[in-house]
């Protein structure tokens, strides 16, 4: 960021322009024949709390969109297509000491270059865990917390976003981190870092959406120039993960001002050509648009009955991921 309301701190020289998810998403689906294009929040005012504590003797709690494995709602693991059945439309909560099966399949990562076949990559419990175990953090919070990624900025600001906090709250949490995996979830994790640290509770989003967490406006964001599905560091490289999650906990301790950003030095492969193809409308043959547009039809019906079935049992939400 330029303006005088942010800090940047550069962990290294990055390797190429980050990709531009806003440009590519809005061409995309006009493309796809649907019309206005989205409008993404944007905040004027981003609160930033610092760290009451020092960070060895915080309690700190994860924040994911990554779902709850669900049997009988399709494909969900590695490499599975994009499943709609697989969303859910309320925030959940887990205990820190297990080790829970979430999934990504509901979400828009980038399929072509990723499978989402590590959960350490998309959800750092472990790391966390070891973060703890070695002085790093006081400790890991009781529960983490999953939320939807939801189109609705309204329910996430209304009602999500309160719940996460009121949560986070009862567990008596110095400092969150959420760990986008699609586009709208770094949105929808822009907007939650908000209120949390307007409830006195300091934050960082980790991502690979650049554009759209400073777009928004994340109080603090740490920026992996991966493929969607991977913003806590690169599958099965533990290594990347945990120089990752140590940038994350690094910015808690020395952001001053809010949009305080973090760019990672890590490369996902000496090429940048895996920035060509996620949503590239130009890349796509006209017999390619169209199965999209009819398998994104689907998906939006499929999200539809979900969120209605869910608004009968008191758990819904509008909008979808």
């Amino acid at each position: 960021m330029t303006d005088d309301r942010s800090q940047t701190f550069d962990a290294g020289a990055t390797h190429g322009a980050p990709l531009p998810y806003l440009q590519r998403i809005r061409s995309y689906y006009q493309a796809l024949g649907y019309g206005a294009p989205y409008e993404w929040a944007q905040h004027a005012e981003v609160p930033l709390q610092r760290l009451r504590e020092p960070l060895t003797q915080c309690r700190v709690a994860l924040v994911t969109t990554a779902a709850p494995y669900q049997p009988g709602q399709g494909e969900q693991g590695p490499g599975a297509p994009y499943n709609a059945a697989a969303k859910f439309y309320a925030v959940y909560s887990g205990d820190s000491a297990s080790d829970p099966d979430l999934r990504i399949a509901h979400l828009a990562i980038d399929r072509q270059h990723t499978t989402g076949e590590d959960i350490a990559s998309y959800f750092p419990l472990v790391a966390l865990r070891d973060a703890a175990a070695t002085g790093r953090i006081g400790s890991v919070a009781p529960r983490f917390h999953g939320v939807p990624s939801n189109r609705s900025q309204r329910v996430t600001q209304d009602v999500d976003g309160p719940e996460l906090a009121a949560r986070c709250m009862a567990d008596a949490v110095d400092a969150a981190i959420l760990v986008a995996n699609c586009p709208v979830c770094h949105q929808t994790l822009a907007i939650m870092a908000g209120l949390l640290e307007a409830a006195g509770i300091a934050t960082v989003v980790m991502g690979c959406a650049r554009d759209i967490a400073l777009h928004v406006g994340a109080p603090r964001f740490v920026f992996s120039d991966f493929p969607l599905g991977n913003a806590a560091g690169r599958p099965h490289d533990r290594a990347s993960q945990a120089f990752t999650l140590d940038l994350a906990l690094a910015l808690l301790e020395s952001a001053t001002a809010p949009r305080s950003t973090v760019d990672s030095s890590l490369r996902w492969s000496d090429s940048d050509d895996w920035k060509l193809d996620y949503c590239n409308i130009e890349r796509l043959t006209s017999e390619e648009i169209a199965r999209r547009r009819a398998e994104f039809d689907r998906g939006k019906a499929a999200a539809r009955a979900l969120r209605e079935q869910a608004a009968v049992t008191g758990r819904g939400a509008e909008g979808a991921p």
